[in-house]
């Protein structure tokens, strides 16, 4: 018997930077029940060699997956977004209403509104609920995440809180 199939959760370059940071790429792979997928647009704006070089790692391990906008009618809304978005996250946009997805970025602003009004603030999540899952998966420990909290706070992101002990309630489901 299988379960229900994975929530789909497409990616923009800040969290996949975020996470590149800390070394913890393969922290997707294992937050269950969800199923990760980069746009092309936002590989594109991986740019820094050893960046690269992990992120086409992770895609060649299958922790993630390559998607494009091939649609026309996605291809123009794409186009529109442009206008006032940037490319990886207009592009995480557009495969999220296409295909009911939920999207991973720590963008604010215009994006946040957007992305709220288009496809719901409940399936949006950021770097933050993507520790607290894997918290929560048992994939990581506090200490662990509050060590990676410093490194990225040395890479100006900034989390609101001390102590990811702060935010994680045991027993508390969902980021």
């Amino acid at each position: 018997m299988t379960g229900p199939p994975p929530t789909v959760v497409v990616t923009d370059a800040n969290v996949l930077i975020n996470l590149m940071h800390v070394a913890r790429l393969d922290l997707y792979a294992g937050l269950p029940g969800l199923e990760f997928v980069i746009p092309d647009h936002v590989r594109e704006e991986i740019t820094v060699p050893g960046q690269r070089t992990a992120l086409d790692a992770a895609v060649a391990q299958g922790l993630f997956r390559i998607a494009a906008i091939t649609e026309p009618a996605d291809i123009a809304f794409f186009a529109d977004l442009k206008g006032y978005l940037g490319r990886g996250e207009a592009a995480c946009l557009v495969l999220a209403v296409r295909n009911g997805w939920s999207i991973a970025s720590d963008e604010k602003g215009r994006f946040r509104r957007e992305a709220a009004e288009r496809i719901g603030a409940e399936r949006l999540v950021g770097t933050v609920d993507l520790y607290i899952l894997a918290i929560r998966a048992g994939l990581l420990s506090i200490e662990e995440a509050d060590a990676d909290k410093v490194v990225l706070e040395l890479h100006r992101f900034r989390m609101p809180f001390g102590s990811f002990r702060e935010v994680v309630e045991p027993g508390r489901e969902g980021p």
